[in-house]
């Protein structure tokens, strides 16, 4: 069955840490680029959050840059957010892809895993 399963969010003060974990189908996860992104309370539209190619290449939203780390674990399908020093900015229902598959219609959103900053 093709799959995302998104987990490691919580509710966390500012300044805290959290790293989310997102289990990809194989079908999904090998020799694709791999991204997350976060739906905020209130918004419509996912936003990108984060990529990372197949080789481990990097992007992110300028917004995160410096705070949000993302790696892959390509020998278990995995791909991971490792995120520092939250904002109340970063509450968000966060998610995971692979914006190929998603462009071309071939893949689903997992059930995304909230992610609550406040103090």
């Amino acid at each position: 069955q093709v799959q995302l399963v998104e987990s490691g969010g919580g509710l966390v003060q500012p300044g805290e840490s959290l790293r989310l974990s997102c289990i990809a189908s194989r079908s999904i996860f090998s020799g694709n680029t791999m991204a997350w992104y976060r739906q905020a309370p209130g918004k419509r539209v996912r936003e990108w959050v984060a990529t990372i190619t197949d080789g481990g290449s990097t992007r992110y939203e300028d917004s995160v840059k410096g705070r949000f780390t993302i790696f892959r674990d390509n020998a278990n399908n995995t791909v991971y957010l490792q995120m520092n020093d939250l904002k109340p900015e970063d509450t968000a229902l966060f998610y995971c892809n692979a914006p190929r598959l998603l462009s071309a219609g071939q893949v689903h959103w997992g059930q995304g895993t909230q992610v609550t900053v406040s103090s």
